[in-house]
Order: structure tokens, then sequence, then C-alpha cells
């Protein structure tokens, strides 16, 4: 199957021809072996617009049978790419690059239209996502070794690093193109095969992706998509496989806890990008300005669907009222609509589960004391949307403080001292990310170094860099992606006595 990506539809047509349109032009079959395939079973499933709750296209439903041809693909094709030199590794991740720039417009209408987000939203996704083939061409050719003597002046040690071997791949609906990049990258690059399952919501941004990797002269079997509705018994059966040696998750740490248990039956390395509950710290010496919009940059990336996305906010007493109010004003004036139309800045949630979960938490928080500041319902009509929501006086036992939200509202707790917010900020099981807003340095930095986090903004509501190592303490995961940590994670170090 050959995909020949045309220009994609002006926003001056209507919604429903714009969306069919833009998603025609992506690829509906399993990605094996470098073919388009139908599933074995010829079953298949709809893949649902947020902003109408429609199906807008009908994707391959992969099974066990699809998985063990992937692994068989890549099994295939890992020899040779192993053998690859790494400047053509590289020279083949920066065609990835270009390619997927050339066609961020179609990209990121086509995150919209499974996805919901706002087309600014996908816009900047697609950036990011097209980073990661750029940083990791680069890290291509910079894969570390070592050598030196034994104290005993016995032999010589040479320290190498070699591909871990074929890599599964599970990715999330939230950033369907990012996710899919910033594993495949550092994948290839570091000479390992892989099998992506992307989530069944948004399988359309991965195979597209998929494409573009084929035209870009990735080869036969280096990269296998294989989307299902079956994702457990499918990841479960390629987990069980003695060939494949990697598994790199992102999603929730329920899932995870799940996968390390099947993981575990082969000792297969695990890289685990789980859930967050970030706490966003505002001092009274913070500029207000700032602040306000690093919250609305920390809340409301791609609509609070985001791991990184600020859970808790805590206000010090003395900046509070000042800070929800404008917090408030600055949420309330979000354009809510469906993702493709020109002027909305926030779309839909994902699926009608979503909007019922974000209500249940903010009526569990008002029913215990909340103030509503602002938003707090669902919008009437076809589509998944929840209106910005601000909350204030949250009561420590509010059940929006312990679970991910996942959507638009931002919960606000006003604390009086820094030990009083560190302890706050530390009382959950996650530990992925955290912001502090404050004009001491000395201070930002001391806390910076308290809190338990694998990553922390300072003074700004976005940490997210391919060049920087991202991932989590606790029960937010294991290891790290981005930056030459990431490259690591897919190889093996071996050691070599030498005597000579």
């Amino acid at each position: 199957m050959v995909v020949n990506v045309k220009a994609t539809p002006t926003l001056e047509t209507s919604r429903a021809t714009a969306q069919a349109a833009v998603a025609c032009e992506a690829p509906t079959q399993l990605f094996i072996g470098g073919e388009w395939v139908s599933a074995k079973s010829g079953r298949t499933f709809d893949v649902i617009d947020p902003s109408t709750a429609e199906a807008i296209a009908t994707v391959c439903d992969g099974d066990i049978p699809d998985a063990m041809a992937a692994v068989d693909a890549a099994e295939k094709a890992a020899a040779a790419w192993k053998a690859t030199p790494p400047r053509r590794r590289a020279d083949v991740l920066m065609k990835c690059f270009h390619l997927l720039l050339e066609q961020a417009e179609w990209l990121a209408q086509l995150i919209t239209v499974e996805n919901g987000k706002a087309l600014p939203d996908a816009r900047s996704e697609v950036a990011y996502a097209a980073e990661f083939f750029r940083w990791y061409a680069e890290e291509a050719v910079r894969a570390p070794g070592e050598f030196g003597s034994a104290p005993s002046g016995a032999n010589q040690i040479i320290v190498s690093h070699e591909p871990i071997g074929i890599a599964v791949l599970v990715t999330p609906w939230n950033f369907p193109a990012a996710m899919a990049t910033r594993k495949i990258a550092p994948a290839l690059a570091a000479g390992c095969t892989c099998i992506l399952k992307p989530a069944a919501e948004t399988p359309l941004t991965a195979l597209a992706i998929g494409e573009l990797m084929r035209q870009a002269g990735v080869p036969a079997g280096v990269v296998n998509i294989v989307p299902t509705k079956k994702a457990g018994p499918v990841v479960s059966a390629m987990l069980h496989d003695k060939r494949v040696r990697k598994l790199s998750f992102t999603g929730s740490t329920g899932v995870g806890r799940i996968l390390l248990r099947e993981a575990a039956d082969q000792v297969i390395s695990c890289s685990m990008e789980l859930g967050g509950n970030a706490p966003f710290i505002v001092f009274d010496d913070a500029d207000l300005e700032t602040a306000v919009a690093g919250a609305m940059v920390a809340k409301m990336r791609n609509g609070g669907e985001a791991c990184t996305a600020a859970n808790r906010f805590y206000v010090q007493k003395g900046i509070s009222a000042d800070f929800i109010r404008r917090f408030a004003e600055e949420m309330a004036a979000l354009n809510v609509g469906p993702g493709l139309a020109p002027d909305t800045q926030l779309g839909p949630l994902i699926t009608d589960a979503a909007v019922t979960k974000v209500g249940r938490l903010v009526d569990d928080a008002i029913a215990k004391g909340a103030r509503l500041v602002t938003g707090g319902n669902r919008l009437s009509g076809e589509g998944f949307y929840y209106l910005p929501t601000v909350l204030a006086n949250v009561s420590p036992d509010a059940e929006i403080l312990r679970e991910e939200i996942f959507g638009p509202v931002a919960p606000v707790i006003v604390f009086d001292t820094e030990d009083e917010v560190v302890d706050l900020a530390n009382d959950t099981e996650y530990g992925l990310v955290s912001y502090i807003f404050s004009r001491d340095l000395k201070r930002v930095l001391a806390v910076a170094g308290r809190l338990e986090s694998g990553m922390v903004g300072i003074n700004r509501g976005v940490v997210s860099d391919a060049a920087a190592p991202f991932g989590g303490m606790k029960q937010s995961g294991l290891g790290r992606e981005g930056s030459h940590h990431g490259m690591l994670e897919y190889l093996e170090t071996k050691y070599i006595a030498v005597t000579w």
C-alpha cells in the first residue's frame, strides 16, 4: 500500500468534509515487514472523532498472530539494522525528520480529528515529535564506549554498548505522534528493531508516521505497527516471546504495574513513563503575570490531558486571591469547540468516559467544600467537552488531589510556609514533574532539591525537550526518554577483559 499525501482541506470547508478528507489520507492497515497488510482475523475497529462522537475511519484490528508476525519481521531485519553504520542510521532518521516537517500541517490536522486537541496544540506536537528524529539522528553516531586498565595491571578493560534487541513500544492516545517518535527514534539510533502498539483511540497518526518512515528509507521490518483493541493479550504475547528484549511503555501507573509483572517472566528490560500528579507551587514573591501564564501552559497544554499537566495548585496566602482571580479569568476566556475550528483554544476530551471522570472529581471536591470559581460542567450536545474549571479552597481529602485529573480542571490550595508546601507536594505516590514560581533563586533551587519528582520547571510551565531526560520518580516510572539517556535505554553494556 502506498499512501500519497495530498493537500489538506481548507478550514473554510465544512467540518465534516475537512475531517473526512484528513482521515482518508492516513493508512488503516497493519504495518508489518515493510508492507501494509490486513489483520489475519479480518477484524476492524472504528476511530472516533471526540468532537462529534462519530466514526472517521476504520482500522484493522491486530491480534496475537499479527503481533507474532511483527516480531518475526523485526527479527528478520535485526541483524542487518544492527550492522548498519551509525552514520547511515543517522541519515535515515534525519530524512524522517524532514518528511515529518514537510507533512506537518496534515499530521497536525490528523491528530486533531482523532484526538480532539485544538489545532495549535497539534501543530506544537508535530514539531516536538519531529525533533526526536533530529535529536537521535545526531545521537546515533555518539554511542559511548570506554577503554582503560584494570587496577591490578593484569588486563585492559574495554566497555562497549550494543543494541539490546527487539523492542516493544506501547504508546498512549494523548500525544500520538510525539510518544511514538520519542520511542522509535532512540530505538533505531541504537540499532534496534521494534514493534509499535499505538493506542486504539488514536492509531491513525502512528500509521501515518509509519508510512513517512517507509518513504524515508527505513528498511522493511525495522519498524512494525500493530493497532489493536486487544492490547492486553497482544502485548503479553510479545513479552513472552524470548526474542523480545525491551519494553517501553507510556501510560497509567496501573497498567504499568501489570506490564512489569508480565515482563518479569522473561526478565525484559523496561522503560516505564507512568502517571503524574504534578504540584504547581506559587510563592508570594512570584511575578503574578508569569505565574498565571505558566499555569495556563502547565494546566491547559493538550487540554489538561497530559501526564505533565499541573494537577494541584499550591498558592501562598499573600498572592492567592489575586492569582485565583487572574487564573480563573484566563480559564473562563478560553474558546471551547472542535479542534479544527480556527478560533478553538480547547477541544474535547478523548471519550465520554473521560468527561464523566472529570465531572465526578469536580462534584466530589465541591461536595467536600471546594468553591467553584469558574466552569464546573460539561457542554451539552455532540462531542466530549468539559468547560475550563477552577476550584478554590479544595479540601485535603478531595479525590481530585489524589487522582490524575486528565482534564481542564485546576484545584487551588492555599499554603503558608515553604516546609508546608513541600510536604503537601510530596504527599503522593507519583513523582513525575513539579513546577515552582518565585523570584528568589536560592529558594526555588532549594525547594527543587526537596521535591520528589524527576523533573522540575522553575518559572515556566513546560519542561519537555528532546534534549532533556524525561522521566519520574516513585510510581511515575523507570528510566528516561529524550537526551542521550534515551538511547542508553536501548543499549546493553558489554565488558571485555583483554590481555595482550
